[in-house]
């Protein structure tokens, strides 16, 4: 097997192999073809189309990027990407809205978050609208808080759309159906891969968007990612009146978790997502209770990360986990934003996987983690608003591969 591999020195299939077609993948290709014309690329992709997990799993939401640490990759990017999705989309006659949202408290003790988030917003060049209960209610007649924020640059659109364009315009060659089992780095050479169907690809830099794989893949690689993809499951509802929401309403987030709770997403579609919640999958694919990996959970649980997370934050999930197996413990969890929620009104939608990169230590990256190794670059985390930064994003990481072709 291992000869079947084997990189032979000048027989590259392409320049830049990509592994992994969700929107990061897509619009790293997309970013290289368009900043050096005639660059061969080749994306594997191990399902039959793009953007089939967290891309395609997600509420839709462009990101405004007011949540995220100023100078932080996540702000500088998000901000950046918010603007550039949007005339993206434009362009190509991608289904977008700009809506703004809200960011609602609905308690007194967090006040003090959300006057921290106006801050953050501010010095992160966000416009941001401080208003008072009269003043929510001219925005979301059913929606009920102490104070708010209106964020006017959140907006949504169809990021499926966006990663099928990204594969049109940026003239690689897609292989989907792709999954990478073997890979073959050789630094004076290149990289070959090995897929489950036998196809060998050999090229001279690879590029590793494999989200939930993505530190499975840096290993077989030979690097050692120094973190692990512990998996959260992120469960969600449509609303069975969607009237009742006219935009985007959210609760303001613990800053101590990257998740930011249950809210309310009027999508492109005119239907109204609640949630999601996090609690951990069973799988790196896990979006049911009865999805169960053996060997990816075996993984998960030999983390030291993993069991320093349950100790530092057990009764943060054990609330999400109730709100998992409670359809009413949700429901109290909605009516905080929005009381005229009733049981029936909760209708189950399809969940989303979120891929978070943890330390030894039990830390959740909190940023955008980009890591390099011999003639290979490993997204390793790209979490939300990867989505939105995607454009970005991509040209980051294109700039690096670009780097290393050209060093070679």
């Amino acid at each position: 097997m291992a000869e079947v591999v084997q990189v032979r020195a000048g027989a590259y299939d392409c320049d830049v192999l990509v592994i992994g077609g969700g929107i990061v993948g897509l619009s790293t290709a997309y970013a290289i073809t368009r900043a050096a014309p005639g660059t061969r690329v080749t994306v594997l992709e191990k399902e039959p189309g793009p953007a089939r997990h967290q891309t395609g799993r997600n509420s839709g939401v462009i990101h405004s990027g007011i949540y995220y640490r100023p100078d932080s990759l996540k702000a500088r990017y998000a901000v950046r990407g918010a603007a550039e999705m949007v005339k993206f989309c434009a362009e190509y006659g991608i289904a977008h809205a700009v809506t703004g949202k809200l960011i609602v408290a609905t308690e007194r003790d967090e006040l003090p978050r959300l006057h921290a988030l106006v801050q953050r917003g501010r010095e992160n060049g966000i416009q941001v609208r401080e208003l008072g209960p009269a003043q929510i209610s001219e925005y979301e007649p059913e929606v009920r808080g102490l104070a708010a924020i209106h964020v006017g640059t959140t907006g949504v659109c169809d990021f499926v759309g966006v990663a099928r364009q990204l594969a049109r315009a940026s003239g690689a060659e897609i292989r989907y159906g792709a999954r990478v089992v073997r890979v073959d780095r050789r630094a004076d050479r290149g990289v070959a891969v090995l897929t489950a169907a036998g196809e060998v690809v050999r090229g001279r830099v690879l590029v590793n968007c494999a989200g939930l794989h993505c530190d499975e893949v840096a290993r077989l690689t030979g690097d050692d990612p120094e973190v692990r993809i512990v998996p959260f499951r992120g469960e969600y509802y449509e609303l069975a009146r969607p009237e009742l929401v006219r935009g985007l309403v959210y609760p303001v987030p613990d800053p101590a978790f990257p998740f930011l709770g249950v809210h309310l997403t009027r999508g492109i579609d005119g239907g109204v997502h609640i949630g999601p919640n996090a609690v951990p999958a069973l799988a790196r694919e896990g979006y049911g209770w009865g999805v169960v990996r053996p060997r990816e959970l075996a993984g998960t649980v030999a983390w030291p990360g993993s069991w320093a997370i349950a100790r530092q934050h057990w009764r943060y999930g054990a609330g999400e986990l109730h709100r998992s197996l409670s359809k009413d413990a949700f429901l109290r969890a909605v009516r905080r934003l929005l009381p005229a929620a009733e049981a029936g009104d909760l209708v189950r939608a399809p969940a989303g996987v979120r891929a978070q990169a943890v330390l030894r230590d039990g830390t959740l990256v909190d940023d955008f983690l980009i890591r390099e190794g011999a003639r290979a670059v490993h997204v390793l985390n790209a979490p939300s608003p990867a989505a939105t930064a995607s454009l970005p994003i991509g040209r980051e990481i294109g700039r690096r591969a670009l780097g290393m072709l050209g060093a070679l």
